[in-house]
């Protein structure tokens, strides 16, 4: 069982920086899948990044070129770096593993198996 949660949400401006990481429990960290999604209010959770545990990267085409995804298998730690940001990638943020070590980049929500509790990030126009 993997517990997840997350950290470094907040409020920046428009073009600014942000750095979210997620911070697993689990003795077998490195064959998991780690992804993040984001959920804006009335709108459905979307897939932003994930990290294969083949070290394989995928990105949702609307963050491609501005995060940028990364994994610390030595600290059970993943990470979203978020530049370039943009009113319209406010939402709260979720970070999430697969534990099934699928050939593949899981990129569903009901592909994952474990969720932190969300972090918030606001981009002020």
């Amino acid at each position: 069982q993997a517990q997840l949660v997350e950290s470094g949400g907040g409020l920046v401006q428009s073009g600014g920086s942000l750095r979210l990481s997620c911070a697993a429990s689990g003795r077998t960290f490195s064959s998991y899948t780690m992804g993040w999604f984001r959920q804006a209010p009335g709108k459905e959770r979307e897939f932003v990044a994930a990290i294969h545990w083949s070290s394989a990267i995928r990105y949702a085409d609307s963050v491609k070129g501005r995060f940028t995804i990364s994994r610390d298998n030595a600290k059970t730690t993943v990470y979203l770096q978020m530049n370039s940001l943009k009113p319209e990638d406010t939402a709260d943020y979720y970070c999430a593993a697969a534990i099934h070590s699928m050939p593949y980049i899981e990129v569903r929500p009901d592909e994952y198996d474990y969720w932190g509790q969300g972090t918030q990030v606001t981009v002020s126009s």
